[in-house]
């Protein structure tokens, strides 16, 4: 077609590009994924240069209405740019040339894909934060109503791997919802930078056009605007944000992770995993292997490596524009799917993939010297100092592992042979329930201050 946008560049170039480097130099293959806030960038740059008067009100509608009709067209499937169309970008303008003549050839005015594609990726970044928010609460969902099941379902609590003191199950389980929660706020952060508009910065010095960069930011619903061109098309500071939210995201995930493998192992055994959320050995047959885990386990480490991607990128870029920020896409789509895909995986297997094995869970917490504290605080209270309660117990325990005893079961004689003050009270004070009732510190595990949170929790989650 005559009005065809038929080539990228200027009249300045006089040869195409060798095939191999047009495919290299491409991006159509992956941005095709901004084209719906490509479209919507478009539309309002249109509106805003009819309200300035810079093109008529006749022709900001018929790029609006060109606008519209490839929307319709790429949800019936019939808009399918190729690789000489380079990128979104110019294969929208190319189309909307097709499709209303030389009127769209105006779209570009006052304008550069440089502050484009920054509109498009924020557009686009907004929305997946908005999801990740929602995804990030249905995992939280999860697991608080397991928590609030499990009030008085004791656990072992490790430090160093190694049993330290009992805990109530839901104290455990709140905590990961602690940490969504830091995620979520984290997020919620990161998006007051992305929801920054570049629209009108140009390529990098702003226009001599008398563009209106307010009337696209609130079309576009921004909530500020870069006051500074240069930096508006060069920053990639809210990618590298995101990406380090979303790193300490998997990183949360891959700790849970690494916990419920644990938990199935026979050498643990606190949990039986479901038919829904496991898969066996196409050798041995009686295994049941924790396949959805062990995968978000490993998947953090691409998010993780998208983030050292993009801060390798970007620390030794001049200002402004560099062909380099193509590079930011993939790592931010494939990061945005990764954490998706992972905390969906993950809610489901706590709603559905395992259930807890409370036998095994009572008898590990009764068969270990978790309760040692608890017998110095016992001597504490009776004025005894700690560092002098701490010794002394130290000794017992090691006198009871040489003789293969646990403290729970030492006849009271003994207990006196180590102190005076100790009365048969101590065996109350042992149980591995009231070991976590008593520690009704705020924060701490007890089931007072456990129950006080649930209902904090409730409240936040099912408001």
């Amino acid at each position: 077609m005559e009005n065809a946008l038929t080539k990228t560049w200027s009249d300045r170039f006089d040869k195409g590009l060798n095939p191999f480097i047009e495919k290299f130099n491409a991006s159509i293959e992956f941005d095709i994924c901004l084209l719906e806030e490509d479209l919507d960038g478009s539309i309002a740059h249109a509106r805003m240069l009819g309200i300035q008067g810079i093109i008529t009100k006749e022709d900001a509608i018929k790029l609006e209405n060109g606008l519209k009709q490839i929307r319709k067209e790429a949800s019936n499937g019939c808009f399918k740019p190729d690789i000489s169309d380079e990128d979104v970008h110019f294969a929208v303008e190319k189309k909307l040339i097709d499709l209303i003549g030389p009127v769209g050839k105006k779209l570009h005015t006052g304008r550069s894909r440089n502050d484009q594609v920054g509109t498009d990726l924020r557009l686009w970044l907004r929305k997946r934060i908005d999801e990740i928010d929602m995804d990030l609460e249905r995992f939280q969902k999860a697991l608080f109503l397991l928590a609030e099941q499990n009030l008085y379902t004791l656990i072992p609590g490790y430090t160093h791997l190694q049993r330290a003191q009992p805990l109530s199950l839901a104290h455990h389980l709140l905590a990961y919802v602690e940490m969504a929660q830091r995620d979520r706020n984290r997020l919620k952060d990161v998006r007051k930078r992305v929801n920054i508009s570049p629209l009108g910065a140009a390529a990098l010095a702003g226009t001599s056009i008398a563009i209106n960069r307010k009337v696209t930011s609130s079309e576009l619903y921004f909530q500020d605007i870069y006051s500074n061109s240069l930096d508006a098309v060069s920053d990639r500071d809210f990618v590298v944000e995101f990406l380090g939210a979303s790193a300490l995201i998997m990183a949360h995930l891959s700790r849970l992770s690494e916990e419920v493998i644990l938990w199935a192992s026979e050498e643990f055994a606190f949990i039986q995993l479901t038919d829904r959320c496991a898969t066996g050995s196409s050798l041995m047959p009686q295994k049941k292997n924790p396949d959805v885990p062990e995968l978000v386990r490993g998947k953090s480490g691409r998010v993780f490596g998208h983030l050292q991607a993009m801060l390798t990128m970007i620390k030794g870029l001049p200002l402004a524009y560099n062909k380099d920020f193509q590079e930011d896409k993939e790592a931010i789509f494939d990061s945005v799917k990764t954490v998706k895909n992972s905390l969906l995986a993950i809610s489901i297997l706590f709603e559905e993939g395992l259930i807890f094995r409370k036998e095994r869970l009572d008898r590990a917490v009764s068969s270990d010297f978790s309760n040692a504290t608890d017998v110095a605080d016992y001597l504490v209270a009776k004025n005894i100092p700690f560092r002098e309660a701490y010794q002394l117990v130290g000794r017992i325990v090691k006198t009871s592992l040489e003789e293969g005893v646990l403290l729970k079961d030492i006849p009271l004689e003994r207990w006196k042979t180590f102190h005076k003050f100790f009365e048969k009270d101590i065996y109350e004070k042992l149980l591995p329930s009231s070991v976590v009732e008593s520690r009704l510190s705020f924060g701490g595990t007890g089931f007072e201050r456990v129950q006080e949170q649930l209902v904090l929790w409730r409240e936040k989650l099912f408001k």
